[in-house]
This record gives C-alpha cells, sequence and structure tokens, in this order.
C-alpha cells in the first residue's frame, strides 16, 4: 500500500507542477485553448493518443467487448489505429489546421458558423457539445474512479471527488499546454504500463498458449453452433464487433476533443511525425487494452444474477492476477488515460460554450480577460456536473460513452469532412446531420432499438451520407464566400498550402504531380 500511495503522489505531484509551470503562458484565449498555434508533433500526437484512451477503454470497453468477442475484440484495437488514427490525421489533418487558421476559428462550432455563414449553427453545436460531453466525462469518472477503489479500499464517491479536484487544478491553471505536457509524460506511462499488464494477465493463466486454449473451451450463448468462439477471428457476433469499430474508430474523426488537436498543430513536419506517432501509439495501447479484456473470462466470476457487471471485469481480473506493484503501474497507467482525457473535455466544452454561446449571444462585448475567465469558472461547472453523473450507481460506462460519441460524431462528422473537401456543402445539409445525430442517439436512450454503441454507429455513418444528399436539394452558399473559404488551401508559400504549412527557404522547390 505504501508503495501505491507514493507513487500516485509523485504523479499528482508532476501534473500539478507542470500545471502550474504552463500558467505563466496562459494569458489570453488563444495561448489557453489552442497553445498559440505551436504545438510540436511528439506533444500534439500524445495529446491526441491519451485523449481518445482512457478507462473508458481500459475498464468498461476492454472489460464488457472482451467478455462479448473474446480475442476478436482486438479488431476494435486496430480500428482505432488504422481509422481513428491514420485515417484522421490524413484526412483530417491538413485541412482542418489551414481552413480554421484561415478562419481563425478556435472551436469547432465557430468553424461551423463561419464556413456555413450561420451563427445558429455555432451556437447551436456548441450547446450540444457543452450536453453532450458531459456524459462522456461522468462515464471516464466512473472507470477511473472503480480501479481506485479496487486498489485502495477508498468509497467510490471519494475517488470521484479527489480525481475531479486534481483535473481542475491543472486545466484551470495551465490550460491547453498544460494539458498537452502532462498528455506526453501520461502517454509514456501508459506505453510502458500496458505491456506489463498484459504480459501479466497471460502469466497469470499459464502463458498465452495456455490461457488461449483455456478461453477456447468456453462456449458463447450467443453462438452455440461456433467451437472457439471466443478465440475466433471475427468472435461470435462479427456485426455487433463491426458497430463499435466503427463508432470508436470512425467516430472520432467528428469529436471536438479530438479534431481540436489538429488546430493546434505548429508545422508541416508536425503532422508527419504525427501521424505516425499517434497510429503507433493507438495500435499498443488500444491493441492492448481490448487483447488484455479477452481473457476476461478466465478471471471473473459472476454475481449470483449470472450476468456479468461489464464495469467490474476489469478491475476484478487486475486486483486477482497483479502484484501491489503492478497494481501501482496500472493505477498511474489509468490514471494518465483519464486525466489527459478529462482535460481535453474540460477545455473543449467550456471554450466553446464561452466563446460561441455566452459571447455569441449575452456578452458580446466580452474581452480576452473575461473570456479567459469564464473558460475556467465553466471548466470547474463541467467538472462539477460530471461528477455528479458518475456517482448515479445506475449508469453503465460503455452506455454513457456510446450516447456522448454517437450524438457528437453522427452531428458533426459529415459537415466537418464535407465542409473542408466540398464547396457544395450547405446550411441544410448541416441541421439535417445534427438532427440525425441526436435524434437516433436519443430515442435509442428511451426505445432501445438497438445497442448504444449499434445505435452511435449507426447516426455516424449516417451523416457521412446525409449531409451530401441534402446540400445536392438545398439552397447553396454563395460562390463569393466558396471562393474566399477555398482560397486558404491555394495560398502559396513554395508550394500551395493543400500540401504543406509551414514556409520553407526559397532554396527549396517543391514538384507537384
Amino acid at each position: 500500500m505504501f508503495v501505491k500511495i507514493l507513487m500516485i503522489l509523485l504523479f499528482f505531484a508532476v501534473t500539478v507542477a507542470i500545471g502550474v509551470s504552463c500558467n505563466r503562458n496562459a494569458k489570453n484565449v488563444g495561448d489557453f485553448v489552442l497553445g498559440g498555434r505551436n504545438v510540436g508533433p511528439w506533444v500534439t500526437a500524445f495529446a491526441y493518443g491519451t485523449s481518445y484512451f482512457s478507462s473508458v477503454v481500459f475498464v468498461g470497453y476492454a472489460g464488457q467487448f472482451g467478455w462479448n468477442f473474446g480475442v476478436s475484440a482486438t479488431w476494435i484495437g486496430i480500428g482505432n489505429a488504422l481509422i481513428g488514427s491514420l485515417l484522421a490525421w490524413v484526412v483530417l489533418g491538413r485541412r482542418t489546421r489551414v481552413m480554421t487558421k484561415h478562419f481563425e476559428s478556435a472551436t469547432m462550432p465557430d468553424f461551423f458558423g463561419k464556413r456555413y455563414c450561420s451563427d445558429t449553427l455555432k451556437i447551436v453545436s456548441s450547446v450540444l457539445i457543452f450536453i453532450f460531453l458531459v456524459p462522456y466525462s461522468a462515464s471516464v469518472y466512473k472507470g477511473l474512479s472503480g480501479l481506485f477503489s479496487m486498489a485502495f479500499g477508498i468509497d467510490f464517491k471519494w475517488c470521484v471527488i479527489g480525481i475531479a479536484v486534481l483535473t481542475g487544478i491543472y486545466v484551470v491553471a495551465g490550460g491547453y499546454m498544460a494539458a498537452a505536457w502532462n498528455d506526453l509524460v501520461q502517454g509514456i506511462i501508459m506505453l510502458a504500463g500496458i505491456a506489463a499488464v498484459v504480459g501479466s494477465i497471460l502469466a497469470g493463466r499459464g502463458g498465452f498458449t495456455a490461457a488461449l486454449n483455456s478461453l477456447s473451451q468456453i462456449p458463447a450463448p450467443n453462438a452455440p453452433e461456433l467451437s472457439g468462439a471466443y478465440v475466433s477471428f471475427f468472435g461470435p457476433d462479427p456485426l455487433a464487433l463491426l458497430g463499435v469499430v466503427i463508432l470508436t474508430s470512425l467516430g472520432t474523426m467528428g469529436l471536438p476533443q479530438m479534431v481540436h488537436k489538429f488546430y493546434t498543430i505548429k508545422n508541416e513536419q508536425s503532422i508527419k511525425a504525427g501521424t505516425i506517432i499517434s497510429t503507433v501509439f493507438a495500435m499498443v495501447i488500444a491493441g492492448g487494452s481490448y487483447f488484455m479484456g479477452a481473457f476476461g473470462r478466465l478471471y471473473y466470476e459472476l454475481p449470483e444474477s449470472g450476468q456479468p457487471v461489464f464495469d467490474n471485469i476489469v478491475p476484478q481480473m487486475l486486483g486477482s492476477s497483479l502484484s501491489d506493484l503492478l497494481i501501482g503501474v496500472v493505477m498511474i497507467l489509468v490514471l494518465s488515460a483519464s486525466m489527459s482525457t478529462l482535460s481535453s473535455l474540460v477545455i473543449t466544452s467550456s471554450s466553446t460554450f464561452t466563446l460561441d454561446f455566452l459571447k455569441g449571444v449575452f456578452l458580446k462585448e466580452m474581452d480576452h480577460n473575461k473570456q479567459l475567465n469564464f473558460i475556467r469558472v465553466l471548466c470547474i461547472f463541467f467538472i462539477v456536473l460530471s461528477v455528479v453523473l458518475a456517482l448515479n450507481p445506475n449508469s453503465l460506462i460503455t452506455t454513457l460513452m456510446s450516447l456522448s460519441w454517437g450524438v457528437l460524431a453522427g452531428a458533426f462528422l459529415g459537415p466537418l469532412v464535407w465542409g473542408l473537401f466540398w464547396r457544395g456543402a450547405t446550411q441544410a445539409g448541416v441541421w439535417a446531420c445534427f438532427i440525425a445525430g441526436v435524434g437516433i442517439n436519443v430515442y435509442n436512450l428511451f426505445a432501445h432499438f438497438a445497442a448504444p454503441t449499434s445505435a452511435g454507429a449507426i447516426s455516424i455513418v449516417a451523416s457521412l451520407f446525409i449531409a451530401p444528399l441534402v446540400s445536392l436539394v438545398s439552397p447553396k452558399l454563395s460562390p463569393a464566400h466558396l471562393d474566399v473559404t477555398f482560397s486558404c488551401y491555394d495560398q502559396t508559400v513554395s508550394a500551395p498550402h493543400k500540401f504543406v504549412l509551414d514556409p520553407v527557404s526559397e532554396d527549396e522547390t517543391f514538384i507537384e504531380n
């Protein structure tokens, strides 16, 4: 216990120190929200990766989908790496950075407002972000606090409150750069920790081959005809598995807290390096987490009801198989992942609500100091709301996260992607995506026509089709506005902006194919 406490205290001290250190560089809104658009590749890539993966993945999703799909759950991690990281950086990285800088947009709602010439779109999207990032944040608190409760024997609610206080201190103090530098430190810890955890889980059941053999003997209730379902290539339910891959991989391309990382990129080199770093990071962390969760059936003891409590599977696995030292490592790993995600959610929600809702509707003459103060106050308010929801014992981690991702990615993915690439995208197409994203997921919350992950996946895929189809039959934006909007890609330094971000010396030559 002494070792675990010492490790946690050391982690807390480093985290707060970084936040306080970055405070002197967060003197205006641009610094606090965007880090001055001067963030290098390693920091940006780790900020992206650690915002992507948290206790939601390590505890909630790894536990539930490892239980449901077995070893095939590893496909979710592979999808996260290839679609949620590699494809996202390749498709969105450069264009997002160029067009948001062209519009001087610090948030996704502001981008929507300027790209589609609608202040109403900006206001509505900012409200959606603030409302539907709360359940995601709550799911992170639940996953993290469940592990803390297991490791230290502390009442769940005090774990939630303590973690919330720590998050508030370093985010309110240092803003985006405090979060980003902490993400780098926390990401390194995550990479080292996941390897140790997976190795220990397998060793606890006789090694890799023995663990696979044991898992292959367990029949799948929903696929009784399939022998060895939990070690098969696509598992007992391939269609449900595909839905989770879509939700957690394609969905990231429409999430404001993830896209926000592209706003802050420093230069062209940062995009290229960041693409590789974030992809490798995702493959190790997500792939390792879901692979670990696949062996939950070898450790978890079903309660008397006969139904697993998915949020308890990973804590029970770790508690029964790891030494005290490794449990301390796991706590730091999950704490690292979760703190970085929480800081990203807090900054995204509070900044959009201040800049796009309060300033856009009620306080239009708000100066920079007042904006910064409002953002910091709303950071605290957002954390409090998340804690209240996390303390609800009836809310499942995966349900909260699926609702948040389904609504936001379903509403924003189509408008963002088509808005960056296609002159024909219209306001009506955006509104249709907003209605579909919210409608499908909220209706499913009450009608239960599909699993929350499946409903989220449906809305995300639909967004990519609804935006262009509605745009084709709705009034177009003015040609003059579109000319100005897309001119940013053709501004030349030594090559068009669509190929490079940073100025280069005159003696360098670019050949455009």
